[in-house]
């Protein structure tokens, strides 16, 4: 089965029963037209070994994926990359004003390593949040975008969450968010737990990056502790979270995310049951060692009924 035929946008996709096409590089994949279909749910792994290795050259039979405790058929494997639609989301609110060179910088990591298939919007949150119009593949405009990005106060960290699934409706291939932040949240209207049940329902995969700084607010300087929320964030929807001491480890932390995004297997099998509910997702791996980070649940939905009405 070729990437072409299991890549869609939608979180229950369709896999295609007959279709003929060609397998182009990754570089250039395009949308495949569909025939005769079923429900697939896609689930994107990361594999890594004990040394927090990336491990990519796994086979099908290593895996094993629990819908409810029930283990399931995969109808679907492929571990080539596949394209991304990413908003890249960073934290320049008053603790950050020091440290915003050094954050332009890791940020630059990450977006000089997107493939050519892959796109991205910049965005930026303090006390205002700023997302750039359309997403871009040129990487010299993402990285003017990055420099451009301005400065506030308080940090609207959950706003520029939801802000970023708004951004992402309607784009195709996979769509992650990747959020950096230094400090917990201020000053927003949206909580962890409102944003937490969007990305689940919208599928989106969340990357964070915490970072403990210290700066003077006016009166002595601070410390600041990244919010906890990130990585509740990061865990749920099958991402990675990474929480760094020095402004130093921003590059390879930045750098670290777009190597998995472009190391992740793609899973895919079909549910049973479209009950509309929200179902728990467990993926183990047969050889020891090794740890599969992947999303926690999906929500079975059955699309023909939602059309019906």
């Amino acid at each position: 089965m070729t990437r072409e035929q299991i890549w869609m946008r939608a979180p229950l996709f369709a896999l295609p029963l007959a279709a003929v096409m060609s397998m182009p590089s990754p570089t250039a994949q395009q949308q495949p037209t569909f025939r005769s279909t079923q429900t697939v749910v896609p689930v994107f792994v990361t594999v890594t070994d004990a040394q927090q290795r990336l491990v990519t050259d796994l086979q099908r039979e290593d895996f094993e994926v629990f819908d409810n405790d029930k283990l399931q058929p995969l109808v679907v494997f492929e571990n080539v990359p596949q394209p991304i639609s990413v908003v890249v989301m960073l934290d320049t609110s008053l603790s950050m004003t020091l440290n915003l060179a050094l954050l332009r910088s890791g940020a630059e990591q990450f977006l000089i390593r997107l493939f050519p298939s892959d796109k991205a919007k910049i965005g930026a949150f303090n006390d205002r949040i700023t997302i750039s119009k359309d997403f871009l593949r040129n990487r010299d405009a993402m990285i003017s975008d990055i420099k451009n990005l301005d400065y506030g106060n308080s940090t609207r960290l959950f706003d520029a969450i939801a802000e970023s699934l708004v951004a992402l409706k309607g784009a195709d291939g996979r769509r992650v968010i990747l959020v950096f932040t230094d400090g917990a949240d201020s000053g927003g209207g949206i909580g962890l737990n409102g944003v937490l049940d969007r990305v689940r329902a919208e599928e989106v995969m969340v990357y964070s990056i915490g970072l403990e700084s210290e700066f003077f607010n006016g009166a002595q300087r601070v410390r600041t502790k990244p919010d906890g929320g990130i990585k509740k964030l990061a865990e749920e929807t099958g991402g990675g979270y990474f929480e760094l001491e020095k402004t130093t480890a921003l590059g390879p932390a930045f750098t670290r995310v777009a190597q998995e995004l472009h190391s992740q297997y793609t899973l895919g099998f079909t549910p049973t049951v479209l009950d509309n509910k929200s179902h728990k997702l467990v993926v183990k791996l047969k050889q020891p060692g090794m740890t599969a980070r992947a999303r926690r649940n999906y929500i079975a939905r059955d699309q023909a009924a939602d059309d019906g009405k």
